[in-house]
Order: C-alpha cells, then sequence, then structure tokens
C-alpha cells in the first residue's frame, strides 16, 4: 500500500489556489493532463483516461469495447466483486472462472468456459501476482475476444517485461487507497485504440457532447454516465505516479529476501509466480487448509489466508450468485435468453487452493531488516511436516 504525506499535501496548494478543481476547465493543462501525458510515457500506452474509480475504469473499458446484453464475461473466481460487477453493469453476465496456484485465472479453465456467447476475458492480476498473459491473450486471438485487463492490485508491475495493463486491447487500474498508487479513490482506463479511447472517455463523461472534443476517431456521439475525475486527484496522481518505481523496487527486495528465509521451511512451499524474476507477491501453500489457517493464526500481522478475506472470494459474491439487481426489469440475466448457473461451489479448485493458501505481506514502507527477522520468526515457528519444500516456479 502506497503512503500519503506532505509532498501530496504540498502538491494540491496550487489546485486549490487556481479554483480550477474539475476535469474540464481552465486552460486543459491542468494536473490530470500532466498526469496522463507522464503515465503513458512511463507505461507505453498510447492513450490514459482518469476516471474516479477502478470500477469505474472497468466498466468504462467494456462500454468502449461493445460488451452488453447477450454477452459473457470471463472473471476469475478470486477477485473483487466489481469485476463481476461490472460486467454486470454494462448488461453482460460474469462467468466465473477457476484460478490456479499463481491465485490468477487458469488458461485451461477459460478454454472450458468458453461458449458461442463468450465476448470477453477480464484477467485480473491479483494482489501483485500477474496472470499468464501470453496463454491468455493466444486463447483470446484464437477466439475473436476482447481482452480487458484488470490491473486494479498491480499498479506498475510487470509481465516478461511489458507493464500489466497495457497487454491486452485496454487495462483497468486502481489508485485506491490500498493499492501501489493511492489517491483514496481513482483509476484509470489505458489502451492503444483509438477507437476504445474514443468511446471510453465519450461514456466516462455524460456531458462529452458540449465537451468540443474534436478526435473522437469518428466516433458518433454516445450517451454515457459521470466516471469523471477532478484536478485534485490528478494533482495527488503526480506525486504518487513518482513514488510508484521505487516502491515497486523495495517489494522486490523484500520478496527474495523473504521467499529465501521461508524456503528454508518444509512445512510450507512457495507459491507460483507467472514472471517469478519480477515478483513482488509473495503466498504461501500448505497439504491443508488446517496447516494455513494455524499459520496465519500464528503470524496475525502480515500474513493472511485469502479464503479468509470473503469479499475476494465468489461464493461470498451474494448479488452475483443470487443474481439480483436493483431492478428486475434491467437484470442482465434475463437478456441473456438463457440459463445462466451459478452455486457457491461451483470453483472447488479455486476454494481449495485459497484454503491452503497464506499471503505473505512484504512490508515495502519498513526497512527490509525487520521484514527478515519477521520472516525468520516465521520459519522458527513452523514444525516440520512430512513433505519436503518444493520451490514452484
Amino acid at each position: 500500500m502506497a503512503r500519503v504525506g506532505i509532498r501530496e499535501w504540498l502538491a494540491l496548494a496550487p489546485v486549490f489556489a487556481s479554483g480550477e478543481l474539475a476535469r474540464f476547465g481552465g486552460d486543459g493543462n491542468g494536473p490530470l493532463t500532466r498526469f496522463e501525458a507522464d503515465f503513458s510515457a512511463k507505461f507505453g500506452t498510447g492513450h490514459v483516461l482518469t476516471v474516479s474509480s477502478g470500477t469505474g475504469a472497468l466498466i468504462a473499458a467494456l462500454a468502449a469495447a461493445g460488451i452488453g446484453p447477450g454477452d459473457e464475461v470471463l472473471v476469475p473466481a478470486y477477485t473483487w466483486i466489481a469485476t463481476a460487477g461490472a460486467a454486470l453493469a454494462v448488461g453482460a453476465v460474469p462467468i466465473i472462472v477457476e484460478i490456479d496456484e499463481t491465485l490468477t485465472m487458469d488458461p485451461a479453465d477459460i478454454l472450458r468456459k468458453i461458449t458461442p456467447h463468450t465476448r470477453a476475458i477480464v484477467p485480473v492480476h491479483m494482489a501483485n501476482m500477474v496472470c499468464d498473459m501470453d496463454s491468455i491473450m493466444q486463447i483470446a486471438r484464437q477466439h475473436g475476444l476482447v481482452v480487458i485487463e484488470d490491473a486494479c492490485q498491480a499498479v506498475g508491475l510487470t509481465y516478461k517485461g511489458v507493464r500489466v495493463g497495457t497487454i491486452g486491447d485496454a487495462g483497468a487500474f486502481s489508485f485506491n487507497q490500498f493499492k501501489n498508487m493511492n489517491i483514496g479513490e481513482g483509476g484509470a482506463v489505458v489502451t492503444d485504440d483509438d477507437r476504445l479511447f474514443a468511446r471510453a472517455r465519450m461514456y466516462h463523461d455524460i456531458g462529452a457532447l458540449f465537451r468540443g472534443h474534436l478526435d473522437n476517431a469518428n466516433e458518433p456521439p454516445m450517451l454515457g454516465i459521470n466516471l469523471k475525475a477532478s484536478q485534485i486527484q490528478g494533482a495527488m496522481l503526480n506525486v504518487q505516479l513518482k513514488k510508484l518505481d521505487p516502491m515497486i523496487r523495495r517489494m522486490r527486495r523484500r520478496y527474495d529476501a523473504i521467499a529465501e528465509i521461508l524456503s528454508a521451511s518444509n512445512a510450507m512451499r512457495i507459491g507460483p509466480h507467472n514472471d517469478r524474476d519480477h515478483a513482488a507477491g509473495l503466498h504461501v501453500i500448505f497439504d491443508t487448509a488446517e496447516e494455513a489457517r494455524a499459520f496465519a493464526a500464528e503470524n496475525k500481522r502480515g500474513v493472511y489466508r485469502p479464503y479468509d478475506s470473503s469479499r475476494h472470494v465468489y461464493s461470498n459474491w451474494l448479488p452475483v450468485l443470487d443474481q439480483r439487481t436493483a431492478n428486475p426489469k434491467m437484470n442482465p440475466y434475463a437478456w441473456a435468453s438463457r440459463k445462466i448457473e451459478y452455486s457457491p461451489d461451483m470453483c472447488p479448485r479455486s476454494l481449495d487452493i485459497l484454503k491452503r493458501t497464506c499471503r505473505i505481506g512484504l512490508g515495502e514502507n519498513y526497512p527490509l531488516p525487520l521484514m527478515t527477522y519477521f520472516a525468520r520468526r516465521m520459519v522458527r515457528q513452523r514444525p516440520a511436516s512430512k513433505g519436503s519444500l518444493v520451490y514452484a516456479t
């Protein structure tokens, strides 16, 4: 989690003094414009659109890609409920896909879940664990599917040298308080597709028709909603962007140091990663759920079992499982023209993995010696098990 400090506070003063707080106004060269240009350059993406939240970014990207009623969107079993909710927000229905031991979407189950109605895949780079994007992009291209990367929980991370969120047709980022860039709430859509960007910009601003934009890729005016960010958010983002890569380097150093220490224990194994050389998210896997539960109880600070984080596990998404929306006449499941079935046990492998896994906080805002001390204490507290350690790759 990125910290907020005096630099963000100082960056706000000129914005308040100018009185130009809204997205559109002034000379068009406010903090948001500068942020989008710098983010685009750092991430190597053609277009950046700052929005009000990561959820808003997902919704705008899906709407811009033309995803809507009757469509199926593949989402992983382990993610914040907004990934599934975004599909419903544009009238599509989420189809829940198993995860593998990387805690990200399992490409093999993607293939099993594709139907003639599938239009998009939303791989989630969960908790700084990056997806197997080579496999996912190959599947998407073979089946003519749109890929909207949910990089909300992995801002700034790379997959084989490329920033996550910039690999698919579009990417969504979050700048929520608990993310790698933190302004309380905020988000961004990125894409290299001119038409998709034009549509996302119109969709995120219900008043886009009146803004005088002249570069809408020949797209006719489209009615949207209000997902706009403010110049206050832009000012904070400019500071946070400068902090991002140094923080990720700290996370990387702590990953390597802690993983090496934990590897000395044969009571657990280091979870696999789809890009081990650039890993910045650490988890360990046990043989049984009981061992994982005990480990989390022994190390209450900085360790938790993903299964216990109920809001991120599909089996607790009650409005989705119950197919309940605000108004039954606006329910996307009725528009699907076929029966969509969910059950709490529909992804048994995901539930098993989550129950046997513990995530390890890297403590990027704490001294490295302190984090290695905690890691050694974790190892000392664990009794040896019958199985031998496997350092997964």
